[in-house]
């Protein structure tokens, strides 16, 4: 085996615990995942518009996923280590890596291909961060300095030194202020245009590993190696309070898109979802046996996604603690839509993965097609149906087909554990709308 792949199947043990408050297991048959890495994956991010993720792992390379259909798209490999952290740019088109290999790539997301590679770190780079116009990038490492870079020309604007290896970077919403932290568990503020000192906040007992901003710029998450997680008030750099349900060391923290809740996940294999003006679990997840490396919210809000030891990342719905997955296609189903060369047989398949046309048929993580037309929404016996759709009051017909797939599950249902998958396209629409009173019609034994 050579060493490269050697590194890559070197993984921490994973400690579970249970915590005293009621729990969601992960243990549903849905076991598709994000999968393909082959090493742990200790970053994600979700791209702006919630279509794609990106996911760096220690087998060396980085890695592009369409959300809906969890399938890779594309491979980044070009570092020399492992693969540390990863951000997508505003436009969504270009990404960051940081690696072991102490360097930071920017990539074209489409093509997988670098654009150029920011040098200069003397040991691995920890984490990366792009700022909110995409003109500048940061990096923190382990040889205790922070970098500020050119996004446009590649050149590097300033070196902060650090005292102590960094693990987090973070640009606050409007660009002017970086936040940074590491091995000392103080969170200093940075000048962005001076690289000047501007403040800092204390209360970690160890390190902290993970910063993340309120979308309104006015508060602060910190994950630490002491098991909690801290919530700050920026303008006056004060604690506003210490969550601390976690019984082992926090790794990832994220703020939802309205700022009024949080994610975080950490060695327990828990992910934690949070009421910030309580401070108390709105749900707690056992999403992983193994470490949760990073979490990140889908920009709408509904969605979780967890990076795990496991090699895995995996998405929850966060208003029912379900795990979404796309499973393999029961072997004992028969498919007449792989078949059939109707226009909306091709289009079908993707409802294939998470609906099953019978009743008895392969469980996956959609509610079965089985007499769908005239059916009243959420009623399939033993599905467990978002809030949204137990609480709807209408039948599936041509009419509310069409709703769901032009204005999209997200406007029609909120609160739906379905991704957001539009049509626009009338004549396709059309089509599978046709196809699926054709095939739900059809006898299923």
């Amino acid at each position: 085996m050579s060493l490269r792949r050697l590194a890559a199947t070197v993984r921490p043990l994973a400690v579970l615990v249970l915590l005293p408050i009621v729990l969601v297991a992960g243990s549903a048959s849905v076991r598709a995942d994000f999968l393909g890495h082959g090493g742990m994956v200790r970053a994600l991010a979700v791209s702006p518009d919630g279509t794609r993720v990106l996911t760096a792992s220690f087998d060396y390379t980085a890695r592009v996923w369409d959300f809906v259909d969890q399938k890779q798209l594309t491979v980044l490999d070009a570092h020399e280590g492992p693969v540390n952290a990863v951000a997508f740019l505003p436009d969504g088109a270009r990404a960051l890596t940081g690696g072991n290999d102490a360097q930071v790539i920017l990539w074209d997301v489409k093509t997988g291909k670098p654009i150029r590679r920011f040098t200069g770190h003397k040991n691995r780079v920890m984490t990366v961060a792009a700022s909110p116009d995409g003109t500048i990038a940061a990096s923190g490492g382990w040889d205790k300095t922070v970098r500020l870079w050119n996004i446009a020309t590649g050149k590097q604007i300033r070196v902060i030194r650090h005292p102590s290896p960094v693990n987090t970077v973070v640009f606050d919403p409007d660009g002017k202020r970086l936040l940074t932290a590491g091995n000392d568990g103080t969170i200093y503020i940075w000048g962005v245009a001076t690289g000047r000192p501007l403040g800092k906040m204390t209360g970690h007992e160890l390190a902290v590993t993970d910063l993340a901003v309120s979308p309104d710029g006015g508060r602060l998450l910190s994950a630490g190696i002491d098991k909690t997680v801290r919530l700050w008030d920026l303008a006056t750099r004060k604690e506003i309070r210490k969550l601390t349900r976690h019984e082992k060391q926090v790794y990832a923290v994220a703020f939802s898109p309205d700022g009024k809740t949080a994610i975080s996940g950490g060695r327990d294999g828990y992910l934690i979802h949070w009421d910030l003006d309580r401070g108390t679990p709105i749900r707690v997840i056992h999403a992983h046996d193994k470490i949760i490396w990073a979490v990140a919210f889908t920009p709408d809000g509904r969605f979780a996604l967890t990076a795990s030891s496991d090699e895995s990342v995996r998405v929850w719905h966060l208003a029912s603690g379900d795990r979404i997955g796309i499973p393999e296609e029961g072997a004992s189903e028969p498919k007449p839509w792989l078949a059939s060369n109707e226009p909306g047989a091709r289009m079908y398949r993707k409802c294939a993965r998470c609906h099953s046309l019978s009743a008895d048929g392969v469980k996956r993580s959609g509610p079965n097609f089985a007499g769908l037309f005239g059916r009243r929404v959420g009623t399939v016996p033993g599905y467990n149906y978002s809030k949204s759709l137990r609480d709807a009051d209408f039948v599936w017909n041509e009419k509310t087909l069409y709703a769901l797939f032009h204005e999209g599950p997200d406007v029609l249902l909120p609160g739906t554990k379905m991704p957001v998958q539009r049509i626009p396209n009338d004549k396709d629409l059309a089509a599978l709308i046709d196809y699926l009173r054709e095939i739900t019609a059809l006898p299923t034994k």
